[in-house]
């Protein structure tokens, strides 16, 4: 031993680094495909029919009364937000399927980063999570989570508030300043 305690199982598998993915990277030529293949696909088939469909629908909005007009303008400002907006809702709805399509590239640095980035989103934790070979006889819980001494440190640590109860004289619906004049001017003795 070098004076440090290894407390990884002998068959545990070791998670590969992610690959540094910066400002500074440049993409594989089939990386680059990819980038323009997705670019093509979300324009032609998400934001033009979304941005066309926004702006159909915000015209009718206008012409019906429920939407109003611009004074001097009409309803171009009115139109061109609704287009804006349905060319990125377009770009954002296809996020997602460019992603599995870099997830699929064999030998993709891109790629290894989203699939590896996934495999941490779905555990969290990490190799933590792994149950050990010596935790089988364990129903699933921590040898420290029923430990008296967690439960003091727990009560230590963690502050302990108590309720306030309510005062309707703090209510913000309370005028202020009013003062009962009946009770103060007279002397019930």
């Amino acid at each position: 031993m070098n004076g440090r305690a290894d407390f990884r199982e002998p068959n545990a598998e070791v998670p590969r680094p992610i690959p540094h993915i910066g400002a500074d990277y440049i993409p594989t030529e089939e990386e680059r495909r990819v980038f323009a293949e997705c670019n093509d696909e979300s324009f032609w088939f998400r934001s033009v029919p979304l941005a066309a469909t926004s702006m159909l629908i915000t015209q009718g909005l206008i012409s019906k009364g429920i939407l109003s007009s611009h004074p001097k303008y009409g309803s171009i400002p009115k139109l061109i937000f609704a287009c804006i907006m349905g060319y990125f809702a377009g770009k954002l709805s296809y996020v997602k399927t460019c992603q599995e399509k870099f997830k699929n590239l064999e030998n993709s640095p891109l790629g290894e980063a989203l699939r590896s980035g996934q495999a941490r989103r779905s555990s969290p934790t990490g190799h933590y999570s792994q149950r050990s070979k010596y935790d089988s006889n364990v129903s699933g819980h921590s040898s420290f989570a029923t430990s008296p001494a967690a439960d003091n440190l727990e009560k230590e640590m963690l502050p302990h508030y108590e309720p306030i109860p309510f005062s309707a004289s703090l209510n913000e619906s309370t005028p202020t300043g009013i003062t009962d004049h009946i009770a103060q001017g007279r002397n019930f003795s």
